[in-house]
């Protein structure tokens, strides 16, 4: 197991494997663990998305000519970062490219995972900067998996997603990895949505430019009043995943994106692929999520 990095205050504690940067744990002040801890259903936490979000055709990259495999994600959740910078409320970890990536990503790139806690909020922050000479088409996102039920006792049907604006009453579908047609979201008054786990009976639930910019994870007593709940928000992400398996696993992926799998029926070439984030020269990107506990 790699060196772990641990960050705290009396509110919120949270720990980062430099593998992958990944959040492998969250604490609130009593010590109740609300990240999913790993196991059968899904092995991960909360992984890096880069340089894509989602699937391309074939997993083939394609650029002036050339072919490259890059699969589902990308290949950031699966690489060691550095530490840049500790302090016992933040940590900075980097990952800057290599000839592994190059084989598989021909593009130059640094990328910043940076992990801060203040009162009980955890705020995360992905920077990207184009380090070479050409414009780097990328996309990025986050994936943390949170305990559902989130409150014990309750039932996972006693949970709902509560969103900051009104959103529309559909999200895209997904059919092996890859972006479908439209299909209904049942949504209550806009932005209410009852969690169930046939929700996810055809994979996630995709929401591009999704309005809000912030919601809630809310666990329902019997009277409809919180028992528990996560206040998660984001900054420069434009799209949203929301992600679990359809029986029986104990977590939902809350998940702000830059970019989402190619859609059905195109294969071109990477650069022209609907949706990315195009960086210039130098230029870089933050792009933020945070939770409150």
């Amino acid at each position: 197991m790699s060196e772990r990095f641990t960050i705290g205050t009396a509110g919120v504690s949270a720990q980062i494997d430099p593998a992958g940067a990944e959040l492998v744990s969250l604490r609130d002040a009593g010590g109740t663990q609300l990240l999913w801890q790993g196991g059968a259903p899904w092995p991960r936490h909360a992984p890096v998305l880069f340089p894509i979000v989602g699937r391309l055709a074939g997993d083939t990259l394609r650029r002036e000519g050339r072919s490259f495999r890059l699969t589902q994600h990308g290949f950031a959740r699966d690489r060691r970062f550095e530490r840049i910078e500790e302090t016992p409320t933040r940590v900075a970890l980097r990952l800057v490219d290599d000839d592994e990536t190059r084989a598989r990503f021909p593009f130059r790139f640094t990328l910043d995972q940076i992990y801060e806690v203040e009162g009980a909020t955890l705020t995360v922050t992905t920077r990207a900067l184009n380090s070479g000479q050409d414009v780097l088409p990328c996309g990025v996102g986050a994936h943390p998996a949170f305990r559902w039920p989130l409150a014990d006792g309750v039932a996972k049907e006693d949970h709902a997603i509560v969103f900051g604006a009104e959103e529309a009453g559909e999200v895209l579908s997904v059919e092996g990895g890859l972006l479908g047609p439209a299909r209904p979201l049942p949504l209550e008054e806009g932005r209410v949505l009852r969690l169930s786990e046939p929700l996810f009976a055809a994979d996630a639930l995709v929401m591009p430019e999704v309005a809000s910019r912030s919601l809630r994870f809310v666990a329902l007593g019997r009277d409809g009043a919180p028992l528990r709940e996560l206040a998660f928000s984001w900054e420069g992400y434009r799209d949203l995943g929301l992600w679990s398996k359809p029986e029986g696993a104990p977590f939902l992926c809350i998940e702000p994106w830059y970019s989402m799998a190619s859609p059905v029926g195109w294969d071109g070439e990477f650069a022209e692929k609907p949706g990315l984030l195009h960086l210039s020269p130098g230029e870089s990107r933050s792009l933020t999520w945070r939770v409150s506990v």
